[in-house]
């Protein structure tokens, strides 16, 4: 079986500008509206299997605008087109792959976003999931009031290298203390990742951990070898890749975790 899939059927791309910066935003809503939930898109990009997470959001009843941050949308992932992808990004002065402690300019385009994605929608704030490249800019955007849910998804920024960026949570010291300080007022946190994944240091969970107490709940899947899922070592991608639906595996049931959560975050304002 493979992951689930979609494609840009039923989503309209609208140019949006913040930060001085401009991207194509998706977006596509359940009949009668949801709250609103910002996807930020995994490298290489909006691929099939993203589409189909988000997809999997509209039918639970929610509101998602995706911002086209880089890739192509809809192409499928391939070994070059992701190799490629995170070259560029690896230089992009709006991602700052490799600083430590440090706001990244995205930030500010993606919190601008989700207040936008706020005021016209239902709920009565949003919530935000990133993932690989992007995860850590998911703890990045709730440093505004609007978001009231973020999920980071094996979150793999400041890449690891190193003891300092192993153990960075993507953080900038200001925004670390808004966001902590967020916690004490309602903001709901979740970070996932496989056990092996070694694009996700042990560290940067236990940091996460350390920072945010209580007010975050964190998930390891078992990719260890002789795992009762049969996930290889490498796999990485909680919420896409590999995801399987027949027979349904922890994955799964980790996106259906993300549903219940962005459910209860949104002040039970999706359908069940």
């Amino acid at each position: 079986m493979t992951a689930p899939s979609s494609t840009l059927s039923g989503w309209t791309a609208t140019p949006f500008t913040a930060a001085g910066m401009t991207y194509d935003v998706y977006a596509k809503s359940p009949a009668g509206g949801g709250p609103g939930v910002v996807v930020i898109p995994e490298v290489p990009g909006m691929s099939p299997e993203v589409l189909g997470f988000a997809d999997h959001l509209v039918e639970a009843g929610f509101s998602v605008a995706i911002p086209s941050l880089f890739g192509t949308p809809g192409k499928p992932v391939s070994g070059f087109y992701t190799f490629s992808t995170i070259a560029k990004l690896c230089v992009s002065k709006e991602m700052k792959a490799f600083a430590a402690n440090s706001e990244r300019p995205i930030s500010k385009f993606l919190r601008a976003l989700a207040a936008d994605l706020n005021a016209r929608t239902t709920g009565p704030g949003v919530g935000v999931v990133g993932m690989c490249f992007t995860g850590g800019f998911a703890l990045a955007t709730a440093v505004h009031e609007s978001v009231l849910a973020a999920v980071m998804s094996q979150p793999s920024v400041p890449l690891p290298l190193g003891d300092a960026r192993r153990i960075d949570i993507g953080l900038s010291p200001a925004e670390k203390s808004t966001v902590v300080e967020r916690t004490g007022n309602g903001l709901c946190l979740m970070g996932l990742k496989f056990s092996e994944d070694k694009a996700v240091a042990p560290a940067r969970f236990a940091a996460y951990a350390d920072t945010f107490g209580d007010a975050i709940e964190l998930v390891v899947l078992d990719s260890s070898a002789g795992n009762p899922d049969g996930y290889k070592s490498s796999a990485h991608s909680v919420l896409t890749g590999e995801v399987r639906e027949t027979p349904p595996n922890s994955a799964y049931a980790t996106r259906e975790k993300v549903v219940a959560f962005l459910r209860k975050s949104l002040a039970g304002q999706v359908r069940e």
